[in-house]
């Protein structure tokens, strides 16, 4: 995480609370590189945690008082008690994520002490890399680190920040976002069981860079389609009569799919064949196959476009002119929860130049606006900066 956070963070520390806080932490946020909508379906997501995150300066308090403020938000200050009742704020307002987190720590038991807290993020919001995610999770390490919850896991962090954001924010997202903030290891992405909640490290090559394009258009999770198509493959999974989408292959889907809602039946056939190609590309991107990887990342844009309705169509438009631009050595996709935000791309590091050169010279967003490119590096998860 950028000392430049680290200093944004501490300044706007001491001008609301007159000291120097005591500890940092951070939390990064995260790219997809394929599995998309299939960690609420018990399925397979292989993200990696990226070099952009949230990073909170922290001091404990004696009291059971908490004071936040947000850098970002004009130094905006929220105090909150945890001996009363924590209550949400407006739909969509920054302090519900650090609320539902802390609700939530209590809720497990652990002898919470008031906190100040001073955030600085550096996630694009809205784009589909996880700031809430981030958010929530450096919340929850921010207590472990002042009050040292050695008994609190990164996978514990993360079901209590998942909690936070279906029941308090009220986004009914998978545990993804959250896990891989946590866990994300340096290097690698991470193929994670959104049943049993195992991960697996997946070495990336050494030459292949992470381009992450924000197409401009804005998307907002809560407000969108994101509930609908949550429910409409849990119909799917009670037509066919299993737990979720993940026990169920493609063989059985065609063949068992009787009267079922041909909408519904589409967005189940996007599960079940994701699941196989996220299984595929842990396996192609292991042995260093960017020419299988893209193939993968190309049939899962497909499926999104046009099985599971998520994509809109200037982000399909940039997914093309990435693909083109890379050809058959690596491959783009939509990535995040659709209806805008990003794109993600891998190719050989020797690429990423005549790749931005394409995006800037081709692409333009509805109102106008040039993409984004981010170059990421495959990061560490949550933890202490001090």
């Amino acid at each position: 995480m950028s000392q430049a956070l680290k200093h944004v963070a501490t300044e706007a520390f001491e001008a609301a609370f007159g000291s120097p806080p005591q500890h940092w932490v951070q939390a990064p946020g995260r790219v997809n590189l394929i599995g998309e909508h299939t960690d609420y379906n018990d399925g397979y997501v292989l993200p990696c945690a990226i070099n952009f995150g949230t990073l909170i300066a922290a001091s404990a308090r004696t009291d059971a008082v908490v004071r936040v403020v947000a850098a970002d938000y004009g130094a905006e200050v929220d105090s909150f008690r945890l001996d009363q009742p924590i209550l949400p704020l407006a739909e969509g307002a920054w302090p519900n994520y650090v609320r539902g987190v802390v609700k939530y720590l209590l809720e497990t038991g652990l002898p919470l002490q008031g906190a100040d807290l001073a955030l600085a993020g550096n996630v694009p919001q809205g784009a589909g890399l996880s700031s809430s995610a981030s958010l929530e999770v450096a919340v929850a390490q921010a207590f472990k680190t002042l009050q040292g919850f050695s008994e609190l896991s990164p996978t514990d962090m993360a079901l209590i920040a998942q909690r936070a954001e279906n029941r308090f924010v009220g986004c009914n997202c998978g545990i993804m976002d959250q896990l891989v903030s946590a866990r994300g290891e340096a290097g690698s992405a991470l193929l994670i069981d959104c049943r049993s909640l195992a991960t697996q490290a997946v070495p990336m090559p050494a030459d292949v860079a992470v381009m992450i394009v924000h197409s401009r258009v804005r998307r907002g999770l809560v407000g969108s389609e994101y509930n609908t198509r949550r429910l409409q493959c849990e119909a799917a999974a009670k037509h066919y009569g299993v737990k979720a989408l993940r026990d169920l292959d493609l063989a059985r889907l065609e063949a068992e799919a009787g009267d079922l809602d041909a909408i519904v039946l589409r967005r189940a056939r996007h599960i079940v064949t994701e699941n196989q190609r996220t299984l595929d590309a842990a396996v192609a991107l292991a042995a260093g196959d960017l020419r299988q990887m893209g193939q993968l990342m190309a049939a899962s844009h497909v499926s999104m476009r046009d099985d599971f309705e998520i994509t809109a169509p200037a982000v399909d438009q940039l997914v093309d002119i990435l693909q083109t631009a890379i050809g058959p050595v690596g491959g783009a996709r939509m990535t995040g929860g659709g209806f805008g935000g990003c794109a993600v791309a891998l190719m050989p590091s020797t690429q990423v130049e005549a790749v931005r050169q394409a995006v800037a010279e081709q692409y333009r967003s509805p109102t106008g606006e040039a993409g984004t490119v981010y170059v990421c590096q495959a990061s560490q998860g949550a933890g202490s900066l001090s």
